[in-house]
């Protein structure tokens, strides 16, 4: 199969799923005998996304694999097509879910004890529903708290392509 081949294979399938798709994903949409390579499949996507240059779109590569997406400075002007507000959400919820982002796994206690007030049922509910948030364990100490870390979900949602790419807490404050 030529890379070209390969490329217009990738660009038709990331523009059908409608989510990121992963490497694994991608190479299952080859027989077997015709599977291209991790690093034939690398290639092709960094070509498509240098062919993205100078369009409204770009290729992206964010936690759960890589999808097109509009170019973040086209938002004030693609955002009319839909006329509903995203979701607003408290400062509480927002709150919680940087605490379990930065210091994950964390249980519920220790975002209390740091935010200094109890977190109510649900913000955890509405964090787990979002499939930001996901218990991943339970700490080793008398009623085994639950430990709370991110999901894929999150680094999808907030455009990241791991937790690396959060900022550190010297640039949130000296912005």
């Amino acid at each position: 199969m030529t890379p070209q081949a390969l490329q217009r294979i990738l660009e038709g399938a990331l523009m059908a799923a409608q989510r990121p798709l992963s490497l694994k994903e991608m190479e299952s949409l080859f027989p077997e005998a015709e599977r291209p390579g991790r690093d034939e499949l690398k290639a092709a996507l960094a070509a498509l996304e240098q062919s993205c240059e100078g369009r409204g779109y770009a290729l992206r590569q964010v936690g759960s694999g890589y999808r097109f997406q509009v170019r973040e400075e086209l938002a004030p002007w693609v955002s009319r097509l839909w006329e509903e507000k995203p979701p607003r959400y408290s400062r509480a919820l927002l709150e919680t879910l940087a605490l379990i982002a930065y210091r994950q796994p964390i249980t519920r206690a220790e975002i209390e004890e740091v935010r200094g007030v109890t977190v109510s049922s649900q913000i955890i509910r509405t964090l787990t529903e979002r499939e930001w948030i996901r218990v991943v364990g339970h700490k080793d100490v008398p009623g085994r708290p639950a430990l709370f870390a991110t999901t894929s979900g999150f680094l999808d949602y907030f455009n990241l392509s791991s937790l690396d790419d959060l900022p550190t807490l010297a640039e949130l404050r000296d912005p």
